[in-house]
Parts: structure tokens; sequence; C-alpha cells
């Protein structure tokens, strides 16, 4: 598998398994508690949003993002998750994959996340920027975009290999 497939099933993990099924260890992540912690919490059922501020914390299962402010947006059916925006400082870990934006976005429905504001997408010691980092979930597919300021860069190692030629796992 490409260093690039790597980092777009990274991406899918990462973000979007706080709201969309994976199966990891072969138990589905949806069926793992969510936890969120932060500062404040503000609710609002007329506007289907839950915000969460100040030192956000929210894990399920081997997925950890971090956040100044974490807001979900709900449909109009009960508990379906439309979309999850994460803004100011936000690290999304997962074993050795890191991602790192000023502002992310996972839209349920257009099965995608969006990472602005300076995106890096780290696995192990590659990494990958550029201006706007989207993973298609659907079709597994990321495009890492650049403008006339901010080129994109993909920093690959390569595997070190084993005494008898193979590489290592």
């Amino acid at each position: 598998m490409t260093t690039r497939g790597l980092i777009a099933i990274a991406l899918c993990l990462v973000f979007a398994g706080l709201v969309k099924a994976a199966d990891i260890a072969g138990r589905d992540r949806n069926s793992q508690p969510i936890q969120i912690k932060s500062s404040a919490l503000s609710t609002d059922t007329v506007n289907r949003t839950a915000t969460f501020t100040g030192k956000v914390v929210a894990r399920q299962g081997d997925i950890t993002i971090y956040c100044d402010r974490l807001v979900i947006i709900y449909s109009d059916k009960e508990k379906e998750v439309e979309k999850v925006e994460a803004f100011g400082n936000v690290r999304i870990l997962q074993e050795n994959r890191k991602a790192l934006a000023g502002h992310a976005v996972y839209e349920n429905k257009a099965g995608k996340i969006i990472l602005y504001d300076n995106p890096k997408v780290y696995q192990g010691e590659d990494e990958v920027t550029g201006k706007v980092i989207t993973y298609f979930l659907d079709t597994q597919r990321s495009e890492v975009t650049s403008d006339a300021d901010t080129r994109v860069l993909a920093i690959i190692h390569p595997k070190e290999k084993k005494k008898d030629g193979g590489a290592k796992p």
C-alpha cells in the first residue's frame, strides 16, 4: 500500500472515527462510548447543536481529538450527526498517525473530512501538507490542494530493509 493510501486511511480513521463506524480489532467503534471533556458545554435544541469549548478532548476507542472548540451539528433525525467542526489548535491522534490543523470539518452526508488552516498529516515519519487536505470516505480518495503561497509537500521516508531483502512490516 502506498504512503498516500495509508495517509488517506489515517484521515478516515482519525477524524471520522468519532462519528462513523469503523472496525477496530473486530469491534465497531460506534458501539464504544464517546467521552468529551471541556471547560464548558452549550446546547441549542432549536439549531440542533452542541458546542464544547475550552481545552476540548474527545475520545472514542483509539482516537483522540484535541481542539479549542468542537461543534456537533445534528440532523433532523434523532441523534444522527450531520457535521462535526473542530476549531483552534486541532490535533487528531490514532496510533502512529497524527493530523494537525487550525480547523477540521467532517461532513457525514457528503462522506468527507476537510482539514484547513495549515493542515498537516503524519504517519510515523512521513508527512503531507498543503493549503487544504480533503479525504473522501466512500471512495477512499484524498486531495491535497495548494495556492500561490502554499505548495503541496509530501515527505516520504523509505522503509528499512530486513537482512533478507524484504521491507520491515
